[in-house]
C-alpha cells in the first residue's frame, strides 16, 4: 500500500501554502525553486497521495534533498506536522524501490540493518577504528595519498571520520550512581550511538551534572540505537523494533525522567508514542516513555540548576542550536540558561544560531555539496563573534562544526562546561 495514501489526509491538508516557511528553508534559500521548499514538497506528497503523481526517482531525490531540519515546522502558522510527512514520504520512496542501486543498497544494509541494530557489533567496529587512529595509520595513509585510489565521494568523507574515544560509556559510568546525600530524583541516562563512540566523555559529564543536581543516575549497559537514523531514512519497521528495545531497557515506573543529551536523538525519542501507537503491547508504554524523556538542558531548567561556585575556565562562549533540539523539541532557552548559570562566563549570541550547520543526520554524506555550503555559512557566523569556543548540543553538529572550524575555534557542549565548573568547586 502507498504509505502517503494511507496517511491521515488531514495532515496533508494542513498546509495553507502561505509561504511563511520559505525564508526558513535552507534548500529553498539556496535554489529559490518551489519544489525545494517545504510547501513544494508537501504539494508533491499530496499529488502522490491523490494518485496524480507516481513515486519516481525524481520524487526520491527531492525528498532526500530535504535536510529534515524542521525550521519550517517552527515557522508554520498552521502547525503542519512536517516531520511526519517527511518521514512517511521517505518510507514510501524506500518501499517503492525507485532509489535502489547496488552501492546505495549495500551501505544502507551495512549501517541500518547490521551495525546500528547490533550495539556490540557497532562498538567492536568502534574499537577497530580507535586502534587504527591510535596507531597513526590513518595519518600515514593520508600522507602517502592512499585514499586517492578511492572514488571521490568516499575520499572526501574519510577526513570527517570522528575520533573514537579511548573508553566507551559503560567503562566511564557505573550502572547506578548518585549524590552522597539522599537524591531528590531518579533518572535514566541514554548513552546513544555516535555519542557513545566519539563523545563518551560528554556522557560522563552529563552524569556528573545530574549527580550535582541531586539526581540518582541509572545507566543501562550496552544500550541500543534510538532509531532516529532509521526513521529519517525510510526504515520504519527497524525504527519500531529499536524503539521497543529501548523501552525494554528502562524500568519506566521507577524513573522520574529519562535523560538524553543529543538533540537529534531526543527529537525522535519523544515520538515513540506515535511510532508505536498501533502496537497493542507497547502503545501505552510508549506514551509513558514520551512523557518521561527529557533533554538534559530541559530537565535542569525544570528542576532548577544549582549554580556552581566556580567558573569553567572560559570568559565567553557562543551557542549553535541543534535543529532538532530547537525546532523538533522546542528546547530553546534551557541550554542558554545552563551557560548563563556558570560564573564568569559571558554568552555571545550567534547570528543565525538556529540555521542548520549542514550535518542533519547523514546529510553531509548524502548531499556533500549543499552540506558544505551550509557549513561555510555557519563557520563565518561563528568566527564573526570573535569567541574562542562554540557550544552545541548534538554529536552530529559537534562533528560538523569541528570539521569546519579546524581548531580555530574550540567546540564543546553546555553540559561539559557546567560539569567543568562543578569540578572546579573542589
Amino acid at each position: 500500500m502507498n504509505l502517503l495514501k494511507s496517511l491521515d489526509y488531514s495532515v496533508l491538508q494542513q498546509c495553507m501554502h502561505c509561504g511563511m516557511c520559505l525564508p526558513t528553508c535552507p534548500t529553498y534559500v539556496e535554489t529559490k525553486r518551489e519544489r525545494n521548499s517545504p510547501r513544494g514538497r508537501i504539494s508533491l506528497m499530496r499529488s502522490v497521495a491523490d494518485g496524480e503523481l507516481e513515486v519516481s526517482r525524481e520524487f526520491a531525490d527531492e525528498m532526500y534533498y530535504c535536510l529534515g531540519c524542521l525550521a519550517c515546522q517552527t515557522a508554520c502558522p498552521a502547525g503542519v506536522n512536517y516531520a511526519e510527512l517527511f518521514e512517511t514520504a521517505r518510507a514510501e520512496v524506500e518501499r517503492s524501490g525507485v532509489a535502489d542501486a547496488p552501492e546505495r543498497d549495500f551501505w544502507r544494509w551495512l549501517t541500518l540493518n547490521v551495525l546500528f541494530m547490533h550495539p556490540r557489533l557497532l562498538r567492536l567496529m568502534g574499537r577497530g577504528l580507535r586502534l587504527w587512529q591510535a596507531s597513526g595509520l590513518d595519518l600515514w595513509v593520508r600522507r602517502v595519498k592512499f585514499f586517492g585510489l578511492l572514488p571521490k565521494h568516499l575520499r572526501d568523507l574519510e577526513p570527517q571520520t570522528p575520533r573514537i574515544a579511548a573508553q566507551f560509556s559503560d567503562c566511564l559510568i557505573a550502572p547506578l550512581e548518585g549524590p552522597k546525600n539522599k537524591a531528590k530524583y531518579r533518572v535514566g541516562l541514554l548513552t546513544g550511538c555516535i555519542q557513545d563512540l566519539a563523545f563518551s566523555d560528554i556522557n560522563r559529564d552529563t552524569a556528573d551534572v545530574l549527580i550535582a543536581n541531586d539526581c540518582e543516575v541509572v545507566t543501562p549497559r550496552a544500550q541500543h540505537c534510538c532509531g532516529s537514523l532509521h526513521a529519517h531514512n525510510g526504515a520504519v519497521e527497524l525504527a519500531r523494533e529499536l524503539a521497543r528495545r529501548q523501552i525494554d531497557g528502562f524500568d519506566l515506573e521507577s524513573l522520574d525522567a529519562i535523560i538524553t543529551n543529543a538533540g537529534g536523538c531526543g527529537s525522535h525519542l519523544k515520538q515513540y508514542g506515535h511510532l508505536l501507537h498501533e502496537d497493542p503491547l507497547y502503545a501505552a508504554k510508549a506514551r509513558q516513555w514520551d512523557r518521561k524523556v527529557k533533554d538534559i538542558h530541559e530537565w535542569l531548567a525544570h528542576i532548577g540548576i544549582r549554580q556552581p561556585q566556580a567558573g569553567a575556565g572560559l570568559s565567553e562562549v557562543t551557542y549553535h542550536e541543534s535543529c532538532h533540539l530547537c525546532h523538533g523539541q522546542k528546547v530553546v532557552s534551557p541550554p542558554r540558561q545552563v551557560l548563563q548559570a556558570i560564573p564568569g562566563l559571558v554568552l555571545k549570541e550567534l547570528p543565525e544560531s538556529n540555521w542548520c550547520c549542514g550535518s542533519a543526520g547523514i546529510y553531509n554524506i548524502t548531499q556533500p555539496e549543499q552540506s558544505a555550503k551550509l557549513l561555510k555559512r555557519k563557520v563565518a557566523n561563528i568566527e564573526s563573534t570573535g569567541v574562542c569556543t562554540v557550544a552545541t548540543s548534538n554529536p552530529g553538529c559537534h562533528l560538523q562544526l569541528a570539521n569546519g572550524l579546524k581548531g580555530r575555534v574550540a567546540v564543546t557542549q553546555p553540559v561539559t562546561l557546567l560539569a567543568q565548573a562543578y569540578r572546579a568547586e573542589a
